[in-house]
C-alpha cells in the first residue's frame, strides 16, 4: 500500500498509519502481538484528562480493528482486545492504588493486585468487542461496517459496564474531549456514550485504508477514510460553537463560598486532628469576600465533618456560626441511625441553618466497592479502606432538595456523578446539581482529573450548572455548558466565591430520553451486521 506523493497533509498522514498497521498487524506474532495490543491500550489512556494526547488515539483504535479484524481465529481476536483493555485501564487507574497507600501499614500490600486486578476485570469489556468484531466480519468483505460494529459494540459494552456488579463507568472514551467545550457539546443530545461512538468510529478510519489494502483498492478507500475521520469531528465542533452562543445566565441573590481545606487523606481522620480540621475549616468561611459580597451559602467537602453531626448539638451550634442568616451551611457528614450494634451509618450531606437546625440530610446510595462496603463479607474477610469497622448504608437513590434562598438542587457525593443515567430525581427536576466529594484518597494524579472531567459532563448532559466542592480539588463552579467559571485546583486550600449559574431554559434531548434510543440504534447496527454475516456465508 504505497503513501500518495502528494496530496493534503491529513491524506499522507492517514496513508502512513494505515500502512504501519498493515506491517505491524502482519507481522506480530505471539508475545509480540500481545505486547502490540498492550501499546495501542496504553496510547488510548494518554489521549484521557488531563494529557489529551489525541493524535494517540489514530493508530491506537484503528490498530485494534486492524487486529480483530485479521486475527485468524475469533480468540485471537478476544485476546487482542483484551491486552489493548488491560494496556488501556492498568494505565488509566493507576491512581487507585494511592487509596491503599494512605494506611500502607494495613492496605499497601494490596495496592498492585487492586490495580491489576481492577485493569484486568475491566478489559474483558474491550475483549468482547473485538471479538463481536471479528464474529461479525463476512470473510474477504472488508468495509466501512467493520468502523459501524466496532464504534457500536464499544458504545453497548461502555454502557454494560456502568451498571454491571454495581457498574464503574469511569473513564468512558468520549472524555477525552473535555479539553475542549464545543466538542463535549454533543453529549447534550447522545449523553458521554454517543460521544464516544463518534471517537471510536472516526479514530478508527485508518484501519478501513488498511484492510483494503489488499484487494488494491487503497485511494478510494483513502478518501472514505479521510471523511469519516474529519467529517464528524468538523460538524461537532461547528455545531458546539454555535451551541455555546447561548449564555442561561447567574441566578440572582445566590452568592456561594466553596470551601477547600486540602487536608492530606492520611491526616483526616487522626482523632487528635479532627477537630483542628474543623477549626480551620471554620476559619475559611468567615474570610471576607474580597469583593465586598458576602456569600448566602458555603458549602464544605464531602465528610469535611468527621463527627456525626445529627447528633451532637453543640457541634452544630458552631457550624451554624458560619452560615450566613438567611442562607446555608452545606456540609459532607458521616450519620448515624439508631443505636448499638444494628446502627446505619450512611455518608451524608446536612444542609444546617444559621439556628443549628438541620433542613435537609442526603444519604448517598452508589457506594464504592471496598471503599465504603465490602462485597461477601462471609467470602471476603478483609477491611474497607474508610474509617470505622463497619460498613456504610446506601440511601434510597437521587433527591432533590429544597433550600431556603437556593433553587432545588440534586446532591451526589463523590463517584456518584460519574454514573451518566441516575444523577437527577425523575419526578422532579432539579435547577442544579451539587457534586461534594473528596479526592484525596488520590493524591496529585490523574484520578482527581478524569474524575473532574466526568462531572463536567454531566453538566452537559443535563443542560444543568454544576457545583463541586472537594477536599483536596478540583472545587469549581461550572455552567449548564460545562464551561469552568471559577475553580481552585488540585491540592490547594482555599476559598471560592461565585454566582450560581442558570440552568438551560429546556431540558436536553439527553435529559428527556437518557442513553436507550442511542443504545437501540446500537443494538439495531449490531443485528443488521449479524443478518449481514449470515448472508454471505450462504452465498
Amino acid at each position: 500500500m504505497p503513501a500518495p506523493e502528494s496530496g493534503p497533509p491529513v491524506a499522507r498522514s492517514v496513508h502512513g498509519i494505515a500502512t504501519l498497521l498493515a506491517q505491524c498487524t502482519r507481522e506480530a506474532k505471539g508475545w509480540r502481538r500481545r505486547g502490540l495490543g498492550f501499546s495501542f491500550g496504553v496510547m488510548t489512556a494518554l489521549a484521557l484528562p488531563p494529557l489529551h494526547f489525541i493524535p494517540l488515539l489514530l493508530p491506537a483504535c484503528a490498530g485494534l480493528l486492524v487486529m480483530a479484524c485479521t486475527s485468524a481465529r475469533v480468540r485471537d481476536a478476544f485476546a487482542a482486545g483484551g491486552w489493548f483493555g488491560f494496556g488501556y485501564f492498568v494505565i488509566g487507574l493507576y491512581w487507585i492504588g494511592n487509596a491503599f497507600m494512605v494506611d500502607a501499614a494495613k492496605h499497601g500490600w494490596a495496592a498492585p493486585f487492586a490495580v491489576i486486578l481492577l485493569a484486568g476485570g475491566m478489559a474483558l469489556f474491550p475483549a468482547v468487542v473485538a471479538l463481536g468484531v471479528r464474529m461479525l466480519r463476512p470473510a474477504g468483505m472488508p468495509g466501512v461496517a467493520d468502523v459501524f460494529h466496532f464504534a457500536a459494540l464499544w458504545l453497548i459494552f461502555e454502557w454494560v459496564r456502568s451498571w454491571i456488579f454495581t457498574g464503574f463507568p469511569w473513564n468512558l472514551i468520549g472524555t477525552v474531549w473535555t479539553f475542549s467545550d464545543a466538542m463535549i457539546q454533543f453529549a447534550a443530545v447522545t449523553g458521554v456514550y454517543g460521544l464516544g461512538f463518534v471517537t471510536i468510529f472516526t479514530m478508527s478510519a485508518p484501519a478501513l485504508l488498511a484492510l483494503a489494502g489488499e484487494r488494491n483498492e487503497s485511494r478510494r478507500h483513502s478518501w472514505v477514510s479521510i471523511a469519516m475521520l474529519v467529517a464528524p469531528l468538523v460538524l461537532l465542533a461547528s455545531w458546539g460553537e454555535r451551541r455555546l452562543d447561548d449564555q442561561p445566565g447567574l441566578t440572582e441573590g445566590v452568592r456561594l463560598r466553596l470551601v477547600q481545606p486540602a487536608i492530606p487523606q492520611h491526616l483526616k481522620w487522626l482523632p487528635e486532628l479532627k477537630a483542628d480540621h474543623v477549626r480551620n475549616q471554620l476559619r475559611l468561611s468567615r474570610v471576607p469576600a474580597s469583593d465586598g459580597n458576602p456569600p448566602t451559602h458555603v458549602i464544605w467537602a464531602e465528610t469535611a465533618v468527621p463527627f456525626v453531626v445529627s447528633k451532637d448539638a453543640g457541634l452544630r451550634a458552631a457550624l451554624a456560626a458560619v452560615a450566613p442568616p438567611a442562607g446555608a451551611l452545606i456540609v459532607g457528614a458521616p450519620r448515624v441511625d439508631g443505636e448499638g450494634p444494628g446502627a446505619r451509618v450512611t455518608n451524608s450531606i446536612h444542609v444546617i441553618n444559621a439556628s443549628g437546625r438541620i433542613l435537609a440530610t442526603y444519604d448517598k446510595f452508589h457506594l464504592v466497592p471496598f471503599g465504603e462496603y465490602v462485597p461477601f463479607p462471609e467470602l471476603l474477610r478483609i477491611s474497607k479502606l474508610t474509617a470505622g469497622r463497619g460498613d456504610f448504608s446506601p440511601g434510597p437513590g437521587p433527591r432533590t432538595l429544597e433550600v431556603p434562598g437556593l433553587p432545588a438542587f440534586s446532591p451526589l457525593i463523590c463517584y456518584e456523578i460519574i454514573f451518566p443515567d441516575r444523577i437527577t430525581d425523575p419526578s422532579r427536576r432539579p435547577d442544579w446539581i451539587l457534586n461534594l466529594t473528596n479526592d484525596g484518597w488520590f493524591g496529585v494524579s490523574t484520578g482527581p482529573h478524569q474524575h473532574f472531567a466526568a462531572a463536567r459532563l454531566r453538566a452537559v448532559e443535563q443542560g444543568l450548572p454544576l457545583v463541586r466542592v472537594a477536599n483536596a480539588g478540583i472545587s469549581a463552579i461550572v455552567d449548564a455548558h460545562g464551561r469552568v467559571l471559577k475553580s481552585l485546583s488540585l491540592g490547594q486550600s482555599g476559598i471560592l466565591d461565585g454566582p450560581l449559574p442558570k440552568a438551560l431554559a429546556e431540558p436536553t434531548v439527553f435529559a428527556r430520553w437518557g442513553t436507550y434510543p442511542l443504545l437501540g440504534l446500537a443494538i439495531l447496527t449490531i443485528f443488521a451486521g449479524f443478518i449481514r454475516r449470515r448472508r454471505s456465508n450462504n452465498l
